[in-house]
């Protein structure tokens, strides 16, 4: 799973999810991408499971690119912990994506094999997302 080698502090606030996105708007590097829909919080094992679900559908054809990193961390206190004493450790971590980032781009397959795998991998995803084409594209 995906995590940062090593960050400036152990624990960040929760922060807003609201504006689309600033950057990473456009596929870039392959020929077919997933584009978020809406805010949410990504999961090191939800970009994981979309991983393996794109490399077992392409059968490892082709290129996957993963354009988000989880590197923000959530912590939680355990679980029947009275209120105080500070904040929680670190149980997991998250990339946060706005609205319009994409957040995996394929190549190397026909478009319909890059839409069957991109589809199954947005079953894996807490949000609603769409398949987009490099807009020079021409298959």
């Amino acid at each position: 799973m995906l995590l940062p080698k090593r960050v400036k502090y152990r624990r960040a606030h929760r922060g807003r999810r609201k504006g689309k996105a600033k950057a990473g708007f456009s596929v870039a590097f392959g020929d077919f991408g997933l584009k978020a829909m809406e805010p949410a919080w990504i999961t090191s094992r939800q970009i994981e499971a979309c991983r393996v679900a794109l490399s077992r559908k392409m059968k490892r054809d082709g290129k996957v690119w993963i354009r988000i990193f989880p590197d923000k961390p959530v912590s939680k206190k355990p679980l029947e912990t009275r209120m105080g004493k500070g904040k929680g450790a670190p149980e997991f971590w998250v990339a946060v994506v706005k609205p319009g980032r994409i957040m995996f781009e394929v190549s190397g397959v026909t478009k319909e094999i890059a839409n069957e795998a991109l589809s199954l991998c947005s079953h894996k995803l807490p949000i609603k997302t769409k398949v987009v084409t490099r807009p020079d594209y021409e298959g």
